[in-house]
């Protein structure tokens, strides 16, 4: 999105928990943060997605009144990339699993610090950021991959499966970039984690199936028996093609 003239970043918080919502933005503010904040789900919506109000990075609660945070998530990558940080006071892995296969950037449990917080929206940020810079970059021909129908701009950053555009959050592109030029090799978890910026190991490393779950299923692929990604049982994986 285009930068604001007074370089501050403008944040939206999704969550009914006043309190915490005013004790972020108060921590925020002096870093440089304008925190805005909606407490419901419909109001998280509509400030989501409106033109009218550009969003550098969205925290949002899975719990919230009129419609939960995971469909809310929905509505807003039907009309936005904008990187998400989601929320939620149960710490369960399940809700964890649900928010990153509908496009959530990361994930904290409402026990984060403050601390954490503010390195994980930092990390998301500068992903977005780099996102942005490839696709407004002119000054180089595209550098293609191409695996069957799939191919993938890695300047642009973006992926078409034979005319359709592909809908990825900067997790799935990076995963899809690393597996697709190592096309017919073996990745392993690690060396896909190496290749993905700007993460928190602890929490990928048991996410990145679901990454590759999402992945699939974005390319119209079947696990058991795949077009495009390969599941190497006790090694990784692997982008095979028609030809392969």
């Amino acid at each position: 999105m285009t930068e604001r003239p007074d370089g501050r970043t403008r944040l939206l918080m999704i969550d009914d928990d006043r309190k915490l919502c005013r004790l972020v933005a108060t921590y925020l503010q002096p870093l440089g943060f304008d925190v805005a904040a909606a407490h419901t789900g419909p109001d998280g919506v509509e400030r989501a997605t409106t033109a009218e109000e550009p969003w550098h990075a969205i925290i949002l609660d899975v719990m919230l009144p009129g419609i939960d945070g995971f469909e809310v998530l929905k509505k807003i990558r039907a009309k936005s990339a904008v990187p998400v940080l989601m929320l939620t006071a149960r710490g369960d892995e399940t809700d964890r699993i649900v928010g990153l296969e509908v496009g959530a950037d990361d994930y904290l449990p409402k026990t984060f610090s403050t601390r954490e917080l503010l390195a994980r929206l930092r990390a998301v940020l500068r992903r977005s950021a780099a996102t942005a810079a490839a696709n407004g970059s002119a000054e180089k021909p595209p550098t293609e991959l191409v695996v069957g129908l799939l191919r993938v701009n890695l300047d642009a950053r973006s992926a078409v499966m034979d005319t359709a555009p592909l809908t990825l959050t900067p997790v799935e592109f990076d995963l899809l970039a690393s597996l697709a030029k190592a096309k017919g090799r073996v990745k392993s978890r690690e060396a896909l984690l190496d290749e993905c910026r700007d993460r928190n190991y602890d929490v990928f490393d048991r996410s990145i199936d679901v990454h590759i779950s999402s992945l699939r299923k974005k390319l119209g692929d079947d696990a058991k028996e795949p077009r495009y990604i390969r599941t190497v049982r006790s090694a990784g994986y692997m982008m095979v093609g028609p030809d392969l």
